[in-house]
């Protein structure tokens, strides 16, 4: 397992975890109220840029949130791409499976403000930063590659085979 793999899971994680609390406070001070239901515009010049505190706050929460988006990306391909442990494969598959759902419940929070869309939306974040933490504590705790476990077991299974069992005198 690599260095870079390491802290790339762990930064992926950490931005996750900020998205999380920068995602509460927008919805505490109401910022997607701002875009009137109108989304993905929201108001200000053309219904791109900020026009108040709120409006800006409902921005800079998408912007994290496409950067995160795409850091919870890469991490899943190089995942799958460096021959890591399934365990770790698999954390970041539902990670990145759940990454559209939850960008279609940010979009419901704008258009249908409520408790049940505030539920469902925090609901997919805590199942994509639950993924993410277990992925990077396993990358951490020192769980070998697959390939390396396949190897370290064919080297250990040849030992084994040529060592002569002890005798019982």
């Amino acid at each position: 397992m690599t260095d870079r793999f390491r802290r790339l899971l762990a930064v992926t994680t950490g931005l996750t975890f900020a998205l999380i609390l920068l995602g509460v406070y927008t919805g505490a001070i109401g910022a997607g109220l701002t875009c009137n239901g109108r989304w993905p515009l929201c108001d200000g010049w053309l219904g791109l840029f900020p026009a108040n505190w709120a409006s800006f706050v409902e921005w800079f929460h998408r912007l994290v949130a496409m950067v995160t988006g795409f850091a919870i990306l890469g991490s899943t391909y190089a995942a799958w791409r460096g021959g890591y442990s399934t365990r770790i494969k698999y954390a970041m598959g539902v990670a990145t499976v759940v990454l559209p759902v939850q960008i279609l419940l940010g979009a419901n929070t704008i258009v249908n403000f409520g408790a049940a869309a505030q539920v469902l939306h925090h609901a997919a974040a805590l199942t994509i930063l639950v993924a993410l933490v277990a992925a990077t504590a396993w990358a951490y705790d020192g769980t070998a590659t697959d390939a390396e476990t396949r190897s370290e077991t064919r080297a250990s299974e040849s030992t084994a085979e040529t060592e002569p069992a002890p005798s019982s005198d």
